[in-house]
């Protein structure tokens, strides 16, 4: 999950939505390109959660069709075998270093991870979440390494990308946009060549953080999808929630980096409905209201790119095991047990 107290190993799954009418384009290399989704993450960092096969068998008994893990899950995978169920699945971060430097050991991974499994329908291979410090310099010859070994397997249908949260970004209004100074070295280059590739910058979006480190400037209405009207004008573009706001600049930063081509799926946002917070907005209210407004919401796109946005929902389930801010073991959609934390509806 994209937080301000850190990302801990974590299965995502996402899941399209039947009740939400779904446009799908292919290129020519069986890649989407027009997909409106909403997607679910569940944790692993919980007691007593449903195993991988049940909850396969909950996505399908509930019209749900596609997944996102964060790691080489055999047991996700076999219980995924079969099933239909589109996967975007990770390379873990802590494996970065080594397929920058060894196509060896890329090729196996491919192998043993992706050409053994096929029954399973793989989408993108997302190579690393949220990666930091010295170890962004390996994302880039990994993905290289990753599409090589996955066009030798006679897999060139499948995508390598990266995840990055918000942070790699500054500039206001959205219009100006840029990487920072920081991320601009490795991102720069990152999203180019994801525009010679064809996939998609995958982005995690959280207006519930962005609202708590700011809460001077910025209304929770904002955060919400509540506020009655505009609040950020950028020249032609009106903005009346922050979700929009922080997609857009995302987008300018592409187009700064010389890759305006580049989709954004944003592969994780949410809201937490207990544990506390400094201004008390870690409410089940608010996370239902976040939520629902957000899975009404992607079908429209942001003013900078109207149109569908594929959309990752955290989480799936409460994890009482996860670390940090106590906030983190809230963010759940469903208890273990399955049942509710609060209503919503896809």
């Amino acid at each position: 999950m994209a937080t301000k107290q850190g990302v801990a190993s974590m299965i995502a799954v996402a899941l399209l939505v039947a009740a939400i009418p779904t446009v799908t384009d292919r290129d020519d290399d069986d890649v989407y390109t027009g997909v409106q989704s909403i997607g679910v993450c569940y944790g692993v960092h919980g007691d007593r959660l449903p195993s991988a096969a049940e909850v396969v068998q909950m996505y399908r008994s509930n019209g749900l069709d596609s997944m996102r893990i964060y790691f080489a899950d055999s047991n996700a995978l076999k219980a995924l075998s079969g099933t239909n169920i589109n996967l975007i699945m990770d390379v873990d971060n802590r494996n970065l270093a080594s397929f920058a430097r060894d196509r060896n050991a890329v090729d196996g991974w491919v192998r043993d991870n992706i050409k053994a499994f096929p029954g399973v329908n793989f989408r993108y291979i997302t190579v690393g979440n949220e990666v930091e410090g010295s170890d962004t310099q390996f994302i880039l010859p990994a993905m290289k390494n990753i599409n090589a070994a996955l066009a030798a397997a006679g897999l060139s249908h499948i995508k390598a990308s990266t995840a990055v949260h918000s942070g790699v970004t500054e500039g206001f209004p959205p219009s100006e946009g840029t990487f920072n100074s920081k991320a601009a070295t490795y991102m720069a280059p990152v999203a180019r060549y994801l525009a010679t590739t064809g996939a998609p910058l995958l982005a995690n979006i959280y207006p519930y953080f962005s609202f708590l480190g700011n809460t001077d400037q910025i209304d929770i209405e904002y955060a919400l999808f509540t506020s009655p009207g505009t609040v950020v004008e950028d020249g032609d573009n009106e903005y009346q929630n922050l979700f929009d706001a922080l997609v857009d600049t995302m987008y300018s930063a592409l187009e700064d980096a010389g890759a305006g081509s580049v989709r954004i799926v944003v592969s994780e946002s949410g809201w937490p409905s207990a544990g506390g917070d400094k201004v008390n907005a870690a409410t089940a209210a608010n996370a239902q209201t976040y939520n629902q407004n957000l899975i009404r919401h992607v079908g429209q796109g942001t003013p900078k790119r109207p149109g569908a946005i594929e959309t990752y929902i955290f989480a799936m389930f409460n994890e009482n095991q996860k670390g940090g801010a106590p906030t983190e073991k809230h963010f759940g959609l469903f208890n273990p047990d399955k049942s509710p934390a609060y209503q919503i509806s896809f």
